[in-house]
């Protein structure tokens, strides 16, 4: 059993390195100007090996950006976890939240995922959706799940989970946006501390059941 699984392991782990490594050229080079041949070499692989495993250039592209998009989504789902249980001090969890959330977003992987898919829009429109289910979607359905659960508790002010939830986002996201210019530069870490502190007041305003701790 054991010696029929070794190579599927290996075609599984060198596929990630291909999509990884096509991600990696499609981030520095755009999708236009990467080649085949550029991913092969980024991935240790020849020419050939990347044709066994996607079919062209556009697969390629398709896989790698969904691949990121699941790792995006995964940390983003770990950062609303911090949620479940927040302690005594609910606005502190927010704040680590938020925190957490604004690092993933501020990121490289993060911004090359914006950049590719808002230049295919156009051109693969299902693409852009499936990166945002992946991401934004899931993470605001998670969001809306644990401040559900916090309304219910009596820990949270709302009836509706599902605006307050993407209202939270948008005060990070909105702000973040703003101070990188879309994406063009990097946000400090003590930008970031200030964007989340402030997206924490505004909500627990809004959304607070008591004085905060």
């Amino acid at each position: 059993m054991r010696a029929a699984e070794v190579p599927a392991r290996g075609r599984i782990d060198k596929r990630q390195a291909i999509l990884d490594a096509a991600f990696a050229v499609f981030a520095r080079l755009g999708y236009e100007q990467a080649c085949v041949r550029e991913i092969a070499a980024e991935a240790g692989v020849a020419k050939p090996t990347v044709y066994n495993h996607m079919s062209d250039k556009e697969a390629l592209l398709r896989e790698s950006l969904l691949l990121a998009a699941d790792r995006v989504g995964a940390q983003c789902l770990d950062a609303v976890e911090r949620l479940r249980d927040p302690g005594a001090d609910l606005p502190a969890a927010l704040d680590d939240t938020a925190r957490r959330l604004l690092r993933i977003c501020a990121g490289e992987t993060s911004h090359a995922l914006r950049r590719l898919t808002s230049a295919q829009a156009n051109r693969l429109p299902e693409l852009v959706l499936d990166v945002r289910d992946r991401t934004g979607a899931r993470t605001l359905d998670a969001l809306t799940d644990r401040l559900g659960l916090l309304a219910l508790s009596g820990k949270l002010s709302t009836t509706d989970p599902a605006t307050a939830a993407e209202q939270f986002l948008a005060l990070l996201t909105g702000p973040l946006e703003n101070r990188s210019a879309q994406g063009t530069r990097k946000v400090a870490a003590a930008e970031q501390r200030a964007i989340a502190a402030a997206a924490v007041r505004t909500f627990w305003a809004a959304y607070g059941s008591g004085d905060r701790t």
